[in-house]
Order: C-alpha cells, then sequence, then structure tokens
C-alpha cells in the first residue's frame, strides 16, 4: 500500500514538473519572439505563424530573424544540458559539465583555427566543418581530461585539471587570434562571446539533425545509463560492456557540445546547474524520467537567458555566456553546499 502512494506521489510530481517546464516554455518562447526593438503581441504572434496574416515587417522579424533565434536556443540549450547529464554520469561528478571540464574550450580552439585559416581564403565556413573541427577539439580535451582522471583520483584534482585545460586552450585561442586579419578577428570576437544571434533556418537544420540524433540515442540509453548510475560492477552484471558504453557517452557528450561551440560559441554553466536543478525538482536521479526534463529544462534556460541577454540593456546585447554564468554560477556553489562535495 505504502509502494502505491509513493509511486503515485512520484508520478504526480513527475507531471505537476513537466507541465510547470511545458507552460514556461511556451511563455518564454512567445517572448523571445515577441519581444525586441519592435514588439509583436501574442495574437499577431498566433496569427503570423499560423495563419500567415501582420504586416510584412513582422513576419520579417519574425520568421527571418527572431524565430530561427529561439529555436537554436532550444536545440543547443537542451544540448548542453544532456552534455552535462551525461559527463556527470560518467565521471560520478556533480559539478561535471563541458565548460568546467575544459571541453568547450576545446572546441572553440580548434574552430578558432579552422575560422581563421578558412576566411583567410573564403568568405564563410561551412556548418559540417564547424561541427567537425568542434568535435575533434572536444575529443582532444575529453582525452586530457580521461588521462588526468586515470593519474589522479580526487574530484577537485579533475576539476582543476580541467579548468587547466580550458585556460591553456583559451591562451592558444589568444595567440592565434594576434596572428589573424581583421576581418577574421571581429567574427572570432563576435563568436567567441557566446551568441544565438544570426543563427538561420539552414544552420537549425542542421544543429536539428545533430542534436535530435543525439538526444535520442541518449534516451534510448536510458536503460544502461540508470544501471551505470549504480555503479560499473551492477550494470556489468546486468550485461552492461563497460567499455563500449563509456566510449558512447564520451561520443555523444562531445559531439552535443562540440554542436553548441560550433553554432553559438562557448556557453558556461548549463552543463551543471540544469542537470542538477531537473533532479532536485524529481527527486530522482531515474534517466528515463530526466533526460526528457533535462533537454525540456536547457531549452528554458537559455531561452530566458537569452532574453535577458538582449532586452537588459537594450540596444546593447550581452554576451550569453555572462547571463548563464551569472544565473548559474550560483547554482554550482549551491551543489557544492549541499552535496559536502569532497574535494
Amino acid at each position: 500500500m505504502e509502494m502505491r502512494e509513493e509511486t503515485a506521489r512520484r508520478r504526480l510530481r513527475y507531471c505537476v514538473v513537466l507541465a510547470a517546464f511545458a507552460v514556461l516554455f511556451v511563455a518564454l518562447a512567445l517572448l523571445n519572439i515577441g519581444v525586441g526593438s519592435v514588439s509583436v503581441g501574442v495574437r499577431e504572434i498566433l496569427g503570423i505563424l499560423f495563419r500567415g496574416e501582420g504586416g510584412e515587417t513582422a513576419r520579417g522579424i519574425i520568421w527571418k530573424v527572431r524565430l530561427p533565434r529561439a529555436a537554436a536556443g532550444v536545440l543547443l540549450g537542451g544540448a548542453l544540458s544532456l552534455s552535462g547529464f551525461l559527463l556527470q554520469t560518467f565521471f560520478n561528478n556533480p559539478i561535471a559539465g563541458p565548460y568546467v571540464l575544459g571541453i568547450s574550450s576545446g572546441a572553440k580552439l580548434t574552430v578558432a583555427i579552422l575560422m581563421v585559416l578558412a576566411l583567410s581564403r573564403y568568405r564563410s565556413v561551412g556548418s559540417a566543418a564547424m561541427i567537425a573541427a568542434a568535435f575533434a577539439g572536444a575529443m582532444l580535451s575529453m582525452g586530457f581530461v580521461l588521462l588526468m582522471a586515470r593519474a589522479v583520483r580526487r574530484s577537485s584534482m579533475l576539476i582543476v585539471s580541467g579548468v587547466m585545460i580550458g585556460y591553456i586552450c583559451s591562451a592558444v585561442t589568444d595567440f592565434i587570434v594576434a596572428f589573424a586579419d581583421d576581418a577574421s578577428i571581429v567574427n572570432l570576437h563576435n563568436w567567441s562571446r557566446g551568441s544565438f544571434s544570426g543563427a538561420s533556418w539552414e544552420d537549425v537544420r542542421v544543429m536539428a539533425v545533430v542534436v535530435l540524433a543525439a538526444s535520442t540515442a541518449v534516451f534510448l540509453l536510458s536503460k544502461p545509463i540508470g544501471a551505470y548510475q549504480l555503479g560499473e560492477s551492477y550494470a556489468q552484471n546486468m550485461g552492461v560492456n563497460i567499455r563500449a558504453f563509456r566510449v558512447v557517452l564520451v561520443l555523444l557528450s562531445s559531439v552535443l557540445s562540440a554542436c553548441v561551440t560550433a553554432f553559438a560559441g562557448p556557453i558556461s554553466f548549463v552543463g551543471i546547474a540544469v542537470p542538477h536543478l531537473v533532479r532536485s525538482f524529481l527527486k530522482t536521479s531515474r534517466p528515463l524520467l530526466v533526460v526528457p526534463v533535462c533537454f525540456l529544462g536547457g531549452a528554458i534556460f537559455c531561452l530566458g537567458c537569452d532574453l535577458a541577454a538582449r532586452t537588459l540593456f537594450a540596444p546593447m546585447e550581452l554576451s550569453i555566456s555572462s547571463v548563464t554564468a551569472v544565473v548559474g554560477a550560483p547554482v554550482v556553489i549551491g551543489i557544492m553546499l549541499r552535496k559536502k562535495v569532497k574535494v
């Protein structure tokens, strides 16, 4: 009887959290589409999106600027959140994330190299080339982190190693920028600040294919991830090939974080804060329940931060990474205080 009541309470909690997230998602999506230098009301937005109504200026702003930007925020925010969830599962560390471990910085380095080399010869760089370069950099940084994880056992040393890798990659990136031509420097500066602005429908299509495919793979791996969370020995007894599974976790987390870095630049703290908040709201770590809400939570987090970045000091736009850091850093501090992470 008690087990049935507990199960019912868990289901109710999950439904309430999911419903609250859905309402918040819709509200933030409408605000991101409607708020700006030209304000568009909710009725007009719905008319433009579903009935083709509205003025030509409003239609152009929504379809060509704000809607693809919002779609990019949803996809890349969800990708960052899932990447952080996978890394926290892999390292069994609540403050592991693509930015803290230097993975985003490694992706930033290789994308910067590609942009400097390519923009000196061509006017633009293809989406596939950007993602490939970011993935190579992410895998390179992840390789160093894995080597350090073997050499050191303490949680603090692993995090410090990731931070050092991030500093090294950022320093090398600065050297590259110092020898780049003026046009490349402008492009690199705008991209390295982190932003969803400038996203086109072509970019959204590419990131949708990559992010949704990787996210679906993560969801399908919910059962082995749940077994892995209970320990490698337990997972192995449940028939999980630990070596192959760990490789898949690394590849999926790297693909997700690389896609974000390629299109929006480095964005901090989303991968740490959102998975923790989702688990706190749901009161469970079951991947089958956490993964979908984690993706939705990342989308909400980035939509809210992007809205703040472009409206707080309009017409000046803040870096999205600055806003996510202001919101996410206190969450990380809270994790360390509440969980008492051993350092």
